[in-house]
């Protein structure tokens, strides 16, 4: 049999060893840029994107997300507020894993448990930021749980210090989410609770939690991903906005309230963009109730 010269078969052992070289780093290429990939994920499958049960922020937690409405009929309000037989009778905070959306970088007392008194029905407060104070009425008589955690978090000092970090200017769709205690607005109380109003107006199967109804301007709902998964994380409604009746509402910011929020609105979001760190940081200084 014929045999290729040795040079010729120094070229082809060459070629050949090139070649698996080649291939050998492009695999490690992908490798790597897989794996960067995933260590920007995000911190498990609680975590959505951007746009409330948007809760794009516990790392990430979502906003409420915008419905389609192709039919271009009227969109519903949120429905109106019929007390539960046990709202307010146990209210239940467990606490979370290290690892999870809503751990605290700092410590937390649980909010009391238990019996939860939905008197007064209406507790005032003041969200104290950096633009100015944002006056506030908690829902007590509809959401007691979520208030009695607000409330208790406020008297921690947990919010003081705060960034609110992600403005949304999306037509339809405004929203100023506040209340995570990292630098980048994640994380949350070290505990989850379950959601009320307006989710406690619907049987769990009900197909209309998967419709949308309107959240009106100067709403204060909790910002979260899963059902009873609400933390410390909440959004300021700043335009009237169509979502699913998935975030519970524990609250209202008054007109004077809403005068300084347009003002946080109005110098926009960094970049020009229509979601993300506002243009100006958005601190608040404390939580006053009453």
């Amino acid at each position: 049999a014929l045999q290729a010269p040795p040079s010729n078969r120094r070229l082809v052992l060459a070629i050949v060893g090139g070649s698996v070289f080649a291939l050998v780093a492009v695999v490690a290429l992908v490798i790597a840029l897989i794996s960067r990939s995933d260590g920007h994920s995000g911190t498990g499958s609680a975590s959505s994107s951007a746009p409330l049960h948007p809760r794009t922020l516990k790392p990430g937690v979502p906003l409420p997300t915008a419905g389609a409405n192709p039919t271009g009929a009227a969109v519903p309000p949120l429905p109106a507020f019929a007390p539960p037989a046990d709202l307010g009778a146990n209210c239940q905070y467990p606490t979370v894993s290290a690892d999870s959306q809503d751990a605290s970088p700092k410590p937390v007392t649980l909010p009391p448990t238990g019996k939860v008194s939905t008197t007064p029905p209406v507790i005032n407060a003041t969200i104290a930021t950096n633009f100015g104070d944002i006056g506030i009425q908690l829902a007590n008589a509809e959401s007691p749980c979520a208030v009695n955690s607000f409330v208790s978090l406020a008297r921690q000092q947990f919010f003081n210090n705060t960034e609110c970090s992600r403005l949304t200017t999306t037509p339809g769709m405004g929203t100023l989410t506040c209340g995570g205690p990292n630098s980048d607005g994640t994380g949350g109380p070290g505990y989850e609770f379950a959601d009320e109003y307006p989710v406690n107006q619907y049987s769990p199967s009900d197909p209309a939690l998967r419709a949308t109804v309107l959240y009106p301007r100067g709403t204060l709902a909790l910002a979260t991903s899963e059902p009873n998964t609400n933390g410390s994380q909440f959004v300021i409604f700043t335009t009237d906005a169509e979502s699913p009746p998935v975030n519970t509402v524990f609250g209202s910011v008054d007109q004077a309230g809403l005068t300084v929020v347009d003002k946080i609105v109005a110098a926009g979001v960094a970049g020009n963009r229509d979601s993300g760190m506002p243009t100006n940081p958005v601190t608040i200084t404390s939580v006053q109730i009453g």
